[in-house]
């Protein structure tokens, strides 16, 4: 993926723009080594994106057309491992990775204070995950006996 294939603003309206489920299938939430992919659309359904869920972190991605389909990480919850930014800093776990024009998802900031209302809470990670990326409708996410 070319990492200036999205402006900056490009990445901030997509990322906050309303979304919703583009399918009522139920899915079931990953237990340790599971992994799932959650298809969202906008309310016009012009834009497409997909919530990656496994244990280790939770991602919002959309699809871009340029010089042929690319996946961009729009924002993503990292919860396995602390991260080196380019510059050298580091942050701690959990972080949050969000696009940035020129790096994509190389860059992590440490979780916005209110961001998560129960981090050792999976199931309301992810609530919270999805409220922050503009999820306004809740897909069929069903939670398993051990998530």
């Amino acid at each position: 993926m070319a990492d200036d294939a999205l402006s900056q603003a490009d990445a901030e309206t997509l990322l906050r723009m309303p979304k919703k489920p583009a399918t009522m299938d139920a899915f079931q939430f990953p237990d340790l080594g599971g992994r799932i992919e959650v298809p969202l659309v906008s309310r016009d359904e012009r834009e497409r994106f997909s919530l990656d869920i496994n244990r280790k972190r939770i991602a919002l991605t959309t699809g871009y057309q340029a010089r042929g389909r690319q996946v961009i990480v729009l924002a993503r919850l990292d919860f396995a491992a602390p991260h080196r930014n380019p510059d050298g800093t580091e942050v701690g776990v959990p972080h949050l990775h969000v696009y940035r024009e020129g790096f994509g998802d190389k860059w992590a900031v440490a979780i916005p204070d209110g961001m998560l209302s129960k981090p050792e809470d999976a199931w309301q990670v992810l609530h919270d995950f999805m409220t922050y990326c503009g999820v306004e409708e809740q897909p069929n996410i069903v939670r398993g006996l051990f998530s």
